[in-house]
């Protein structure tokens, strides 16, 4: 291989990294407990509220790094061409709930 290559597959795995990293970050700052906000609100309200919360982006980047990482990375990129954009910040929120279901079935 040449020098060029190698260099090009290095900076390649760096990019792929700090996608993983900042996906660990996100899920680390969804998952703080929000102290203020649980404690302002009475406790039926918060039993009345629907048992399926909107998949947000910081799960669904969480999932599609995890799956990088174990060798999914051109599946992952096809299942970002799939709901219409090269990259999953330009993806639809609505499209969420679809794409981490997708991304949860790669085996």
């Amino acid at each position: 291989m040449s020098k060029i290559k190698l260099l090009h597959d290095v900076v390649s795995n760096l990019r792929s990294l700090a996608d993983s990293v900042q996906a660990v970050a996100d899920a680390m700052v969804a998952n703080e407990p929000a102290e203020t906000a649980l404690s302002e609100q009475p406790a039926t309200e918060q039993m009345a509220k629907p048992a399926t919360k909107p998949v947000t982006l910081e799960q669904v980047r969480a999932a599609l790094a995890e799956k990088s990482q174990l060798g999914f990375t051109a599946n992952v990129r096809s299942l970002l061409e799939k709901y219409g954009a090269p990259k999953l910040s330009q993806i639809d929120p609505a499209n969420y709930a679809a794409l981490l279901a997708d991304a949860e079935a790669l085996k």
